[in-house]
């Protein structure tokens, strides 16, 4: 592809506007295109993404538009940033629009909310396993790369030569990327380091205390160890930036709308009422009940992940689901296989 050609990003939340923000900054033209026209139409008239990333100002190589089928006529690279739960109806929406040529990467975190299979899968099965694709993840908070805050994430891709192509359209100074081929593992850790975040605030939301938050942070990278050898992910990325460091991050910091989420929850507030002032899509909510369909195609046990689970879908007291983990029975801590 032409290093001159535009690139685009197929939805203008916040995460997707802070990488158009770090495209345009490395002197990229960046098509951003968002599903509401007067969303597009506000974006260009006042160079800001209010409604997601306040006063940072859009660089002039950010291009807001509303029309996408102009944006898959002008560009062939597209980088996905669509909600776990509504991606696999805009990838078929896809289907016949793209050039032969196209190639995609996602930001997206999660799993295909109706079967529950990665994103990659949800990709290779509609466009063609043939098609170049690329998954972007690891811990970064939108509004700190939009602000030019030192970063670094992986992206990972069956054909490591394009992974390289997409670090390359990222990475900068202050944003590091590293390149991986084990998709599988990049999208599960960044799938279910949400779900564990929604624990590790629900404990902390209750008063718990440093002590259970690092238990269960520990606890919780044991079910991503469990399930990456289930699945067969390589217990390596699990170690690196898409699974501890986005589990870290998104556990501790309340920037991350999960953990906030648990926060409310633990402190007693409603799904319903915490979502609305979170008002913005919380991940984990969908992904959790895709995580305990990953968890029974595996024969694996992933009794946070559980509890959570319970919590948000089934209406189980927070209070309860910390006594359920507290009362499970003894075991030792570490096994061949991170198998307790």
């Amino acid at each position: 592809m032409q290093d001159d050609a535009p690139l685009a990003v197929l939805g203008a939340g916040s995460w997707g506007t802070a990488v158009a923000v770090l495209l345009a900054s490395n002197g990229r033209q960046c098509l951003l295109w968002s599903r509401d026209p007067a969303h597009a139409a506000c974006m260009a008239a006042t160079r800001r993404n209010a409604r997601y990333l306040g006063d940072i100002p859009l660089p002039a190589g950010v291009e807001p538009t509303g029309d996408l089928d102009a944006v898959l006529d002008r560009a062939s690279d597209l980088v996905i940033a669509i909600p776990s739960a509504g991606f696999t109806t805009f990838v078929e929406g896809l289907r016949g629009r793209l050039a032969d040529n196209a190639r995609l990467a996602w930001l997206t975190k999660g799993l295909a909310h109706d079967t529950a299979d990665t994103l990659d899968c949800v990709i290779a099965s509609v466009l063609g396993e043939d098609r170049l694709r690329a998954v972007i993840s690891g811990p970064s908070f939108a509004s700190e790369v939009a602000r030019g805050q030192p970063t670094a994430v992986t992206v990972a891709s069956p054909d490591i030569a394009f992974a390289e192509t997409v670090a390359g359209w990222l990475r900068n100074p202050v944003f590091r990327v590293y390149t991986s081929d084990d998709m599988l593992g990049v999208e599960l850790g960044g799938a279910l380091k949400n779900v564990l975040a929604i624990a590790v605030g629900i404990s902390d939301g209750l008063g718990y205390g440093a002590n259970a938050r690092a238990a269960l942070i520990t606890r919780g990278l044991a079910e991503l160890m469990r399930l990456f050898q289930a699945a067969g992910a390589r217990p390596e990325t699990l170690m690196g930036l898409s699974g501890l460091g986005d589990l870290v991050l998104t556990c501790t910091d309340d920037q991350s709308r999960n953990r906030r989420l648990g926060l409310a929850l633990g402190r007693g507030e409603s799904l319903t009422s915490a979502l609305q002032a979170i008002g913005r899509v919380v991940e984990g909510v969908t992904t959790a009940e895709g995580v305990m369909r990953v968890a029974g195609r595996y024969g694996v046990e992933l009794p946070i992940c559980e509890q959570v689970y319970g919590v948000i879908h089934r209406d189980m007291p927070a209070q309860d689901a910390v006594q359920a983990l507290l009362t499970r029975d003894p075991r030792p801590e570490l096994g061949a296989s991170f198998a307790d």
